[in-house]
Formats: structure tokens, C-alpha cells, sequence
């Protein structure tokens, strides 16, 4: 089969495909399920595909089936061991399938649950927060109207997220100054929603376009050949 030929059915495919999508605007239906399924048994395939060679693999190769070569036999064991840690607990998760062994596989659970957070937690600690600091303070120097309002928006918006309240007649209330600097950093909440919502909305209008030209170049090459 010619690359002309693969691209002949990708193009085939991606129409049929596409067409499938659009059959929405008329109702859940069975043929956008088809679409939907073969869009999700894609990508999951393609991300399990990409997870064994990419990950699994030189990881094994690097661990369990290390060779001594230049490593003493204290290293090797060691890497061996290393390696077969991932295998341990992902027997540990199999085990929550049974009732009866579920309370063992939860071990297993909490590590991968552990880890998650730990590294989502460095992340948005080294990725965001002090990214953001440092931004701040560099645009404060710079710009005093901009850095101030940079300032109010972050403290604002912070304080709206907080619900530390008296708890008076009954209710808990936040005190006024909370409230009211709360209400501030709502609307730069808002405002930002906003802004990524109409971004969103641009490049899916973007993406929509390019597509059905696509499609729309795809059906005229077919007709004019």
C-alpha cells in the first residue's frame, strides 16, 4: 500500500469521522457514540502505546534487567530492587478487586495517591506560586499603576478563597473587610473566567474552521478527480 493510498482512507476516515461528530446537532445518537468510542479507544490506546515504550521499558531495561557491565553486583541488586517496587504495588492496586483483599490493595492505593499529591503539590508550588511572586514583584519594580494592580488582584483573589468566619447569631459570617476585599478579588475571578472563556471559545472556532476547510478541500479533490 502507497503513502497516497493511506492518506486516500486517512482522509476517508477523518470525513466519516467528522460527519459522525456533527450528527449531535441533531440528537444523541448512536453514531456520535461511535465517534465518541473510537475517539477514547484511540487515545487510550495511543496513551498505553506511548506509556510501555516511553516509560515501562528503558525503565525495566535500566532496573530489572540491568546488566552488571561497569555496575558492582550491589548496584545491579540494588536497580533490581528499585525496579521491581513499581511491580509490587501495581499487584497491591490488582488486589482491590477482591472484597476480601481490598484493605491490603489500598496500600497501594495511598502511594500512588501519596506520590500524586506530593508531586502536584511541588508543581504548583515551583510551577505557579513562586513563578508568580517573582513575576509580581518584577512588574511592581517596573510598572507602579500595573504592579499595583497586579497586587490587589492576587491578594484580592486570595482572600476571596478564604472562609475563616465569626460565628455570630447562630451564623457563621466572614468579618467586612474580608467580605469586601472577598468581593474585589471576585470580579478579577470573573473577569479572568471571562477572558478564558472567550479564548477557549477563539481557538475552538479556530480548530473548527481549519477542520471543515479540511473536509470541505478533502470532498472537492474527490470530485475533481
Amino acid at each position: 500500500m502507497t503513502p497516497a493510498d493511506l492518506d486516500l482512507i486517512a482522509g476517508w476516515v477523518s470525513l466519516v469521522l467528522t460527519v459522525l461528530v456533527f450528527s449531535y446537532l441533531l440528537g444523541d445518537n448512536v453514531l456520535y457514540r461511535l465517534a465518541v468510542h473510537v475517539l477514547v479507544g484511540v487515545a487510550a490506546g495511543y496513551v498505553a502505546v506511548v506509556a510501555v515504550e516511553t516509560v515501562l521499558v528503558p525503565w525495566f531495561d535500566h532496573t530489572v534487567f540491568a546488566a552488571q557491565g561497569d555496575h558492582t553486583l550491589a548496584e545491579v541488586t540494588a536497580l533490581r530492587a528499585a525496579g521491581a517496587i513499581p511491580l509490587v504495588f501495581g499487584a497491591l492496586l490488582l488486589l482491590k478487586a477482591s472484597p476480601r483483599l481490598a484493605p491490603v490493595g489500598n496500600l497501594g492505593l495511598a502511594v500512588v495517591i501519596g506520590v500524586g499529591t506530593a508531586v502536584a503539590l511541588v508543581g504548583a508550588v515551583a510551577g505557579t506560586i513562586i513563578p508568580l511572586a517573582d513575576e509580581t514583584s518584577t512588574i511592581i519594580s517596573d510598572d507602579v499603576v500595573e504592579g499595583a494592580i497586579v497586587l490587589v488582584g492576587v491578594i484580592t483573589t486570595l482572600l476571596y478563597f478564604q472562609y475563616i468566619g465569626a460565628r455570630r447569631a447562630g451564623t457563621g459570617r466572614r468579618p467586612w473587610p474580608f467580605r469586601v476585599l472577598g468581593t474585589v478579588g471576585q470580579v478579577f475571578v470573573t473577569v479572568t473566567l471571562g477572558i478564558l472563556y472567550a479564548g477557549a471559545i477563539l481557538t475552538s472556532m479556530t480548530v473548527f474552521s481549519d477542520v471543515a476547510r479540511q473536509q470541505l478541500q478533502f470532498i472537492l479533490d474527490r470530485i475533481g478527480g
